[in-house]
């Protein structure tokens, strides 16, 4: 059972367990905003077990995946990509308003479970956009984000290594960190222990730790085909290989995989992240879902459940302006920044559902798929031991600076398989 917001024991990991950007934010709250690390500690100790990364799209998501958080007693991440909510964006929820949105709901519902706020998949993919992270980054968790994951796997490994050096300094050392190796596209350009070994001993030598990495393991991002899926077994082939390094996995792409699926990465790889964007908005929405978590289609359209999500009338108009502009049933996520004001502006009631839809759906995930239950108090006794908001470090350098100057990354990238996959828009 999740604690209550007026227990002595909370009130002392409240008052010393939020990182510095929170307190200032937030001085008065009874939220528990926390560090990324103490997410995946929590998970990690806990044992063959993740928690959702959710992609707080709308504000209805982030509302349910708070109420069943709470609910099965679980540390949880709400996240949002660079392509859903960073300069340019298609959802209303965005690296600078999340926290405060999250902070909100969990004083107003009572929640006490930890909760990270993540800057998922900030990307890099070219020199312009080093230098414009470098400016934007410290504005995020100005903003309230307490965790992040630099994406730099659009470019060559060398420059992926060196991109993620030269942005760390502007990341706070207290807070969650993610890499990421190869792009997310599904089962072409599969990430290889060796080139998740390069990453990782390249950011060992310059004292970069992170808390998890991404890979390219098999599955896509959207709406996809069931036979597409995780592979499982290369997944704990990378992971053993990085062991000695400390990280654990962080799954992206989890809609759209059986929940079997999603039990074998929880029990046979050091998964403790696991991503999930597409199927929350279905859900939230009434769109019709199947067991995998993706939308049904009927003749290429999306299929609304009535009586489901939000009103059959919205719904026309959400479905009229998709038509409008051809959408194929993968883009209608282009209509969450200018529906949003219409979706909060709905009945209480029609608002109540929609939330409640996405708390039964993640209830289930953390409960029966992700072994994430009872992972809150872990965090509590972990704030409690270390006394305040870093839990530290999972590993320590290992790797010699001096075998991995510049000159000599660009020089053991040679040795890596090139990437030969196709090109393309894989951001979330």
């Amino acid at each position: 059972m999740a604690w209550s917001n007026q227990s002595k024991e909370y009130e002392k990991v409240l008052e010393v367990g939020r990182p510095p950007n929170i307190v200032r934010l937030f001085p008065n709250s009874k939220g528990l905003i926390v560090s990324g690390k103490f997410i995946d500690r929590a998970l990690t100790a806990k044992g063959h077990a993740m928690t959702i990364a959710a992609n707080g799209r709308n504000h209805i998501i982030i509302r349910g995946v708070l109420a069943a958080a709470q609910k099965a007693n679980a540390a949880v991440i709400i996240e949002i990509a660079k392509s859903e909510g960073g300069a340019k964006s298609y959802c209303a929820v965005n690296y600078w308003n999340m926290a405060r949105q999250v902070d909100a709901v969990l004083n107003e519902l009572g929640i006490t479970v930890p909760v990270a706020v993540h800057a998922d998949h900030y990307g890099i993919k070219n020199e312009n956009d080093l230098v414009r992270a470098k400016v934007e980054v410290p504005t995020m968790f100005e903003a309230g984000i307490t965790s992040i994951a630099v994406d730099a796997s659009h470019l060559p490994d060398a420059d992926n290594l060196l991109s993620s050096i030269a942005l760390n300094p502007y990341i706070p050392k207290w807070a969650g960190l993610e890499t990421e190796v190869g792009e997310i596209k599904g089962n072409i350009g599969l990430s290889t222990p060796e080139d998740a070994l390069f990453l990782i001993q390249g950011l060992n030598a310059h004292d970069i730790f992170p808390d998890w990495i991404a890979l390219n393991n098999g599955t896509t991002h959207g709406i996809q085909d069931a036979s597409a899926g995780i592979q499982v077994d290369l997944t704990a082939e990378v992971h053993k290989a990085i062991a000695p390094y400390g990280v654990s996995g962080a799954q992206h792409g989890t809609s759209g995989n059986s929940s079997e699926r999603l039990r074998q990465i929880a029990a046979k790889t050091r998964t403790t992240k696991a991503n999930v964007a597409t199927a929350l908005q279905m859900v939230s929405w009434g769109v019709e879902i199947d067991d995998y978590g993706n939308a049904i289609l009927k003749d290429n359209q999306l299929v609304k459940v009535p009586g489901h999500g939000m009103s059959e009338e919205l719904w026309a108009e959400i479905k009229a302006v998709g038509e409008e502009k051809k959408y194929k049933a993968g883009d209608f996520k282009n209509l969450n920044l200018p529906f949003e004001n219409k979706i909060l502006s709905q009945p209480r009631e029609i608002r109540e559902r929609m939330a409640k839809a996405v708390e039964d759906f993640v209830y289930k995930l953390l409960t029966e798929v992700f072994n994430g239950t009872d992972t809150a108090p872990i965090v509590y006794e972990t704030i409690m031991k270390v006394k305040g908001f870093d839990p530290g470090l999972k590993a320590s350098r290992i790797e010699d600076p001096s075998e991995w100057t510049e000159a000599k990354i660009r020089e053991k990238a040679k040795a890596l398989a090139p990437d030969t996959s196709p090109k393309g828009n894989f951001d979330d």
